[in-house]
């Protein structure tokens, strides 16, 4: 397989190049996009046969839940079965942004995305190339980091070049990532958010804003 690699430097300009991603990611093709924290390799999350393309081209044991991006809060609604009021906070206060909210999922999400749990991981990006690419495609995208894995995450397009070469059809260069870090992963099912991996936004500020 070629991987092609295209450089998105102004967004309003480049939107064939956006309609193109979004289109291959809506036909169950993997794409490569920048992000704010670091590139992600990215899945239509509703189509399970590119979910499982993309365990399969990240050597990814399929136990491992994938989180999925969205455009906005209001695609949160499509996939969580319930939004309380302190994850509500937490998605006003940081997103877009680097954190990735756990919440019940709803049952069209595929298991196969979830690691067969009834969570799901959901997140924002605060990036203009991830952003246009989820609003174009129209559906939550599984997006793990683009390395195999074990592998570093990558903050370029062509550490992700380096590292998937030959196994994806399509890779977006919006230049270096900003954080260069990956996203705080909160687990907001239970009374109290709980960090289940730390990251960009500290757990001092996700505890004050979870409080106010």
């Amino acid at each position: 397989m070629e991987t092609k690699i295209i450089s998105i430097n102004n967004v309003a300009e480049q939107q064939e190049a956006i309609k193109e991603a979004a289109a291959m990611l809506r036909q169950g093709q993997l794409v490569a996009i920048p992000t704010e924290t670091v590139y992600g390799l990215a899945a239509n999350g509703l189509d399970e046969v590119a979910v499982k393309a993309l365990y399969d081209a990240k050597e990814r044991p399929y136990y491992k839940a994938f989180s999925l991006q969205v455009a906005d809060v209001d695609m949160v609604q499509d996939i969580a079965a319930r939004v309380p009021d302190m994850a509500l906070k937490l998605f006003e206060r940081f997103c877009p942004g680097p954190i990735t909210i756990v919440l019940p999922r709803k049952s069209t999400i595929p298991k196969r995305v979830t690691g067969g749990k009834n969570t799901v991981g959901i997140r924002i990006p605060d990036n203009e190339v991830a952003l246009a690419v989820l609003k174009e495609a129209g559906v939550p995208l599984a997006v793990p980091s683009a390395n195999i894995s074990a592998h570093p995450s990558p903050t370029t397009a062509q550490m992700v070049y380096d590292d998937m070469k030959g196994l994806i059809p399509l890779i977006l260069d919006g230049g270096p990532c900003n954080l260069g870090i990956e996203s705080t992963i909160v687990d907001c099912t239970g009374d109290e958010p709980v960090i289940i991996r730390h990251g960009a936004i500290s757990e001092k500020e996700i505890m004050a804003c979870a409080d106010a």
